[in-house]
């Protein structure tokens, strides 16, 4: 299944691939807004590129790692790099200024919903610290609700929930 998002309203259309060949032209109508609009079905540039990225989690790890985003309820999965600083998660929404916005159907995750920020301790090792941003409806660090002032030291593998949305932290790979 492939997911097309409407130029207009954001909205995600879900159909079938398989039911088509390389280079024909498919018309949709956004149940939303009803724009109509057309998207070619072949292989480009950058999906070729987004696949690699999404399927080769640990091409991220070998800087400052990555979060894995697992829609629980509606079975999409991304890898997120994380970048030196501050990385705001949240629900992509057109105009949303977020640096690590999450592709998500889930109506429960916050368009600025947790942050994690990602530094070096005095022995120049990388740690990673979550905290929400404030929610409405709270960031879970391994089925434990964070109060605004809190602030997680994150491990390897370490679990984060928002919404009915997963994310696992894939530290950075060390050098060996």
């Amino acid at each position: 299944m492939k997911r097309v998002r409407c130029p207009k309203c954001d909205t995600y259309i879900v159909f079938d691939e398989t039911k088509y060949v390389e280079g024909q032209s498919l018309v949709f109508v956004c149940q939303q807004c009803k724009k109509e609009f057309s998207i070619r079905i072949g292989k480009s540039k950058l999906t070729d590129i987004h696949q690699e990225k999404t399927l080769d989690e640990q091409a991220y790890q070998k800087d400052y790692g990555s979060i894995v985003v697992v829609e629980n309820k509606f079975a999409f999965k991304q890898v997120i790099p994380l970048d030196l600083g501050e990385n705001h998660f949240g629900r992509y929404l057109k105009g949303t200024n977020i640096n690590k916005p999450i592709e998500t159907r889930d109506p429960s995750i916050d368009t600025y919903h947790c942050t994690i920020t990602v530094s070096r301790n005095k022995k120049g090792k990388l740690q990673y610290i979550l905290r929400d941003a404030p929610s409405d409806t709270g960031t879970f660090y391994m089925n434990d609700i964070l109060r605004d002032t809190d602030r997680v030291v994150l491990e390897d593998g370490a679990i984060i929930t928002i919404g009915a949305t997963t994310l696992i932290l894939r530290t950075a790979l060390m050098p060996e």
